[in-house]
């Protein structure tokens, strides 16, 4: 994978707070807890935009699905969401 480089201008106060994270939670360097912050963060958007996407379906269908039927999806659903590469 090529990376690319990006500069990213923080005050000091908050980026001595990244810098006691980085320490106290064993990441290498600031570049790895910013690179995970952005996943995390990207994962999280994607999550939001799935459930809106299953909330707008809700109710589509003409047939009828029990509850215990949208449990067992809903889990289906998260489960491939834990199984994507990150």
């Amino acid at each position: 994978m090529v990376t690319e480089m990006i500069t990213v201008k923080l005050d000091e106060v908050f980026l001595k707070e990244i810098d006691s994270i980085v320490s106290k939670s064993g990441y290498q360097n600031r570049t790895e807890f910013i690179r995970n912050a952005l996943r995390e963060k990207v994962e999280e958007v994607r999550l939001k935009e799935a459930m809106i996407s299953l909330g707008h379906l809700k109710g589509a269908s003409k047939n009828k699905t029990a509850d215990d039927a949208l449990e067992k999806l809903r889990i289906k659903a998260f489960e491939s969401l834990d199984k994507r590469p990150k």
